[in-house]
């Protein structure tokens, strides 16, 4: 009998394992697992080392770890890639902390927003949705089929590459470009 249970008991872990997995998309290589928090899921992302490098840089670890709910439009390494080298060197310095916090905090908002909701508030909005973000931003969001698109201060569009990484404390949708305040 005892056995029995135990079987039972493991196949209904499992179960439950798989299916939480089977909800996110591998992120950078790695499994997202929706019972983690956004700082426990990125840090295993091969493609979000310099976002996790900037964030810690930041001193914003125990705020994406905190309950939220946070959305986060998740830069790769290749959209880091995209800025001038002296540039990510010089924000990753502890002189320009403020500069580093302020253009990460553009990258969250205070929400849990799967894409179907931002899809519904662009409807609502007749084509295109302000976002205002933790750090001042408003982006823009549109969006084409299945693809969505935010608009940053400076114009750049970013795209959303991968959407809906289920988070314990709300969602990441990966991200092409870095988003970035606007200039003054």
């Amino acid at each position: 009998m005892f056995n029995k249970t135990l079987v039972a008991a493991t196949a209904v872990a499992t179960m439950s394992a798989a299916a939480a997995f089977a909800e996110n998309p591998m992120v950078g290589g790695a499994p997202m697992y929706a019972d983690k928090n956004i700082v426990e899921n990125a840090v295993n992302s091969a493609d979000h080392e310099t976002l996790v490098a900037a964030v810690k840089a930041a001193g914003l670890v125990d705020t994406l770890s905190s309950e939220g709910p946070f959305t986060v439009f998740a830069p790769t390494d290749a959209a880091f890639d995209k800025l001038p080298a002296e540039t990510l060197e010089a924000l990753m310095q502890p002189a320009y902390k403020d500069k580093l916090t302020e253009i990460l905090t553009c990258h969250v908002v205070s929400a849990d927003a799967m894409s179907t909701a931002i899809k519904g508030m662009v409807d609502d909005d007749g084509g295109m949705h302000i976002v205002p973000t933790v750090g001042g931003c408003e982006l823009e969001a549109r969006y084409q089929g299945d693809n969505i698109m935010l608009t940053d201060q400076r114009g750049q569009t970013i795209n959303v590459t991968i959407a809906d990484v289920d988070q314990s404390n709300g969602v990441i949708h990966v991200v092409d470009t870095v988003i970035l305040p606007g200039e003054g």
